[in-house]
């Protein structure tokens, strides 16, 4: 199964890959928006893990742009932020996200809520 994570820190990136790796998953990468889209278009990943506070577009407009866009509409996204303050989990379900992970991520946790992600897809 195919993920895409779109975070333009690299080293929650390396986090993410290394962790669902090892669990099976072919891990897509994207540093910012219109890479994440490309990427999203070309590959068609089964699940989006999307940083909320991206460079030049944020991971809100991002998400409501792949909600919108035909070819991507659906493919779940899971916010995965920093934003932890009351309401910000509202807001990324309201902008089109199916779930909504905290940061730090929970190493431990990780691989068990991407497998729910996934199953509920179905």
């Amino acid at each position: 199964m195919k993920i895409l994570y779109i975070e333009d820190s690299p080293s929650n990136r390396l986090l993410v890959k290394r962790i669902l790796t090892a669990e099976g998953y072919d891990v897509l990468e994207a540093g910012d928006g219109s890479s994440g889209i490309d990427i999203a278009k070309r590959e068609r990943p089964g699940l989006i893990l999307m940083d909320m506070n991206l460079p030049c577009v944020d991971g809100y407009a991002l998400t409501q742009q792949i909600c919108n866009d035909p070819e991507l509409a659906g493919i779940p996204i899971v916010a995965v932020t920093a934003n932890v303050m009351h309401g910000d989990r509202e807001k990324t379900l309201e902008a089109g996200c199916a779930g909504y992970l905290p940061k730090p991520i929970d190493v431990d946790e990780l691989p068990a809520q991407v497998a729910r992600f996934l199953t509920a897809k179905r």
